[in-house]
């Protein structure tokens, strides 16, 4: 199947070569022109223009670590609202704001086009192993079209509805979860620290008991150990997802106590200098904050 994708950070690194792998004629564009490099050696093809990416297949994946960079993309000059093909699909794969997916919605409609929102659950290992999540809402006929695309990506994909914006939902609560349990977790190791307590058999116990799920027994072995430099997700990512959760909840009348300290701790670990490390800083700024660093 042919397909564009824009947007090659660690996860659209991934996510590409997943698409390469199971045979896709893909086409690439990114504004850093080096991030192409290997995926072209090993058969992808290189576009020179959003315009030109959006010609191959009329189907074109964004996986954009921002709204500005979405929205540069999809409505600046020469962009996918301008350049997708009457029927055309968008398939915006990164984790935006709820009122931009809304407002993107509906222009992609005026133009005649679809959009699907179709964030993604998990890490690059995550997707370099086949066990990525996928959250996909939008128009059933153009879901129908994209899922061999979601196959190849990931091992399963949640259907949210007809509406895009629902799939931005889900994405966002499940990471305001995630963050939360990285958090508890922290604290937990930073107490059976300052108690004298082993982390080692702490994490056995947490892992091998209640909470025996991918999440805990990941970034437990991640705080355990302090891999925080083998990253997955930023903690400047993570506090932008943290920030449109709380803005979420907000517009609705939801007090999210839990993210407004997850966004604290992570504002801390930011002022620390870890902006670019994983967002299991989260526990790391925990330990700091329990004179355990």
């Amino acid at each position: 199947m042919k397909v564009a994708f824009i947007g090659l950070g660690r996860m659209g690194q991934a996510m590409a070569r997943r698409l390469l792998d199971a045979g896709h004629d893909l086409m690439l564009f990114n504004r850093t022109p080096k991030k192409v490099v290997e995926l072209a050696e090993l058969g992808a093809k290189v576009a020179s223009s959003i315009a030109e990416a959006a010609a191959h297949a009329g189907v074109v994946i964004t996986m954009l670590a921002d709204d500005e960079a979405l929205e540069q993309v999809t409505r600046g000059a020469g962009g996918l609202i301008e350049s997708l093909p009457d029927g055309g699909t968008h398939i915006a794969m990164g984790t935006h704001h709820l009122d931009v997916i809304r407002s993107l919605t509906a222009a992609h409609m005026a133009a005649g086009q679809n959009l699907l929102a179709a964030p993604v659950l998990g890490r690059p290992a995550v997707v370099a192993a086949g066990s990525l999540g996928i959250i996909a809402a939008g128009p059933a006929v153009a879901i129908e079209r994209a899922q061999p695309l979601f196959s190849a990506i990931g091992a399963r994909t949640f259907i949210a509805g007809t509406d895009p914006v629902a799939a931005s939902i889900l994405k966002l609560t499940n990471n305001l979860v995630l963050a939360c349990a990285i958090e508890a977790m922290g604290e937990a190791f930073s107490l059976v620290q300052k108690l004298g307590g082993d982390p080692e058999t702490m994490r056995d116990v947490l892992v091998d008991g209640l909470f025996s799920c991918i999440a805990y027994t990941g970034y437990s072995r991640i705080i355990v150990d302090r891999q925080h430099d083998d990253v997955g997700f930023t903690a400047s990512l993570a506090l932008k997802d943290v920030s449109l959760a709380l803005a979420a909840g907000e517009t609705v009348g939801v007090p999210l106590p839990s993210a407004e300290l997850c966004r604290d701790r992570l504002l801390s670990a930011i002022a620390h200098g870890d902006a670019d490390r994983d967002w299991s800083v989260l526990a790391l700024e925990q330990a700091r904050a329990s004179g355990l660093a």
